[in-house]
């Protein structure tokens, strides 16, 4: 079994947001710290102002899943938050997907043999 790290502390969240790097799109907004662990860590947010739990939890499967499929491709040793915005709610699987990986090429996320 995979088991993937979360951030999950207020606090790991606050030092993303005030020390690290971040790249915006139109669906996401993607903040990235090094961590020097040799793993990345995750972290997810979703409004309120998204929607409902329902709509809420459906985005952030869907902002999991992009990870997973993408994560052989990321460099390793990142703290990482995707911050979820209103577009991404009835945006296509496609379209986020193409969001998080040009996130990611902005901040240079993405290997050199992967490509």
């Amino acid at each position: 079994m995979n088991v993937r790290r979360t951030l999950k502390k207020n606090s790991e969240f606050r030092r993303l947001y005030a020390k690290g790097k971040s790249a915006a799109t139109p669906y996401l907004v993607l903040y990235v710290r090094p961590n020097r662990r040799g793993e990345n860590r995750l972290g997810y947010t979703v409004s309120v102002k998204l929607g409902h739990a329902v709509t809420r939890n459906r985005v952030r499967r869907r902002l999991r899943e992009i990870v997973r499929l993408n994560e052989p491709a990321l460099k390793q040793g990142w703290d990482m938050v995707v911050v979820a915005r209103t577009r991404c709610v009835g945006a296509p699987y496609r379209k986020i997907e193409a969001s998080f990986l040009e996130a990611c090429g902005k901040l240079g996320l993405i290997r050199e043999d992967a490509e």
